[in-house]
């Protein structure tokens, strides 16, 4: 019987590739989760991202409401993003769900920060802070969970003898002390891939589970500079534009990674006959295998002009749509 608590991947694991044997996996985790989590509670930071999500979906099966979930909306998702997530867990999955709108809080914090490191440091430290003060107020938890997989451990071993790990393993690193839990991960030893199959032999819509990588400090690190509310909203609804315009043409499925950036620049543009000025929408769009090197998505012409025709039209603050050809290296993903 394969140990699925162990840190390393034993050979005779078969690669999840179909649902017969995504479907065997989850009884085995089921009955282990219930065997390490008796009768106490798990929580569980929801972020709406693949891995949490297919976390959730395979704790919610084990062990119904003794899994509380929390996701924190920090007021940096993308459109309706927090309102999926909300109607996926709680209205659907019936699941035990604590909704904390921070918007307020994450944004009073960032005004007027516009040092990227900065920024991440902030929505980190004060992400960690609100799901803190959320997991004191409840009782008879004794356990995390965590949407840990195997490319996280392998990235946490040494890679040879003296030298240092590529990054540390990511288990409660950064939690107060008074906040004392057992580890919950039963995706520890899978691949993405495999997630995303297990995540649809449990039910979850494809959407949720091919959702394309999104950073943790969400549209605050593609809000460029110091950010602001209109320019957030501007922001968010131009991305919106754009996600909508790709799901219409098939792009959706064939784009690893798009979206939008706004930076904190204005030109003179002109609207109504008059002088308007108004900040860039800069489209990104790439593919990539392993995320150390990327290229530029060709999108044809005439979806860019129906992009550009309704970003103008529609979101009050933009008037120019601009495109990043700009392969990694040498630019980067993400902006910042």
């Amino acid at each position: 019987m394969i140990d699925f608590n162990a840190n390393v991947r034993p050979e005779e694991m078969e690669r999840i590739v179909n649902f017969d044997l995504a479907n065997a996996f989850i009884d085995a985790q089921v009955e282990a989760i219930r065997a390490q989590v008796g009768d106490k509670k798990v929580l569980l930071a929801l972020s709406g991202g693949v891995d949490s999500s297919v976390v959730a979906a395979l704790l919610i099966k084990a062990i119904g409401k003794q899994l509380v979930c929390v996701h924190v909306n920090h007021g940096l998702m993308r459109k309706d993003e927090s309102e999926g997530v909300v109607k996926m867990f709680r209205d659907e999955l019936d699941a035990n769900l604590i909704y904390v709108d921070a918007t307020d809080r994450f944004l009073d914090l960032l005004a007027g920060v516009s040092d990227p490191e900065k920024k991440r440091k902030i929505i980190g430290k004060e992400f960690i802070e609100v799901f803190a003060d959320e997991a004191r107020k409840l009782e008879g938890v004794e356990f995390l969970g965590q949407g840990t997989i195997y490319p996280d451990i392998l990235e946490s071993i040494k890679q040879a003898e003296g030298k240092q790990a590529v990054k540390s393993h990511h288990n409660v690193g950064g939690l107060p002390e008074d906040l004392q839990f057992a580890l919950v991960e039963p995706l520890k030893l899978l691949f993405k891939d495999e997630v995303r199959v297990v995540g649809e032999a449990l039910g979850l819509p494809h959407a949720m589970v091919y959702r394309q990588p999104f950073p943790g400090p969400g549209l605050g690190v593609r809000c460029l500079g110091a950010i602001t509310r209109d320019r957030l909203h501007a922001l968010r609804e131009a991305d919106a534009i754009l996600r909508e315009e790709f799901d219409n043409c098939g792009l959706a499925e064939k784009v690893w990674q798009y979206f939008v950036v706004v930076p904190d620049i204005k030109s003179v543009g002109v609207k109504n006959e008059s002088r308007y000025e108004g900040w860039p929408a800069i489209i990104r769009a790439v593919n990539t295998t392993d995320a150390m090197s990327a290229t530029v998505e060709e999108i044809p012409y005439p979806v860019l002009h129906k992009i550009v025709a309704r970003i103008t039209a529609e979101v009050e603050g933009i008037n120019r749509v601009l495109m990043d050809l700009t392969p990694k290296p040498v630019g980067t993903i993400e902006w910042e």
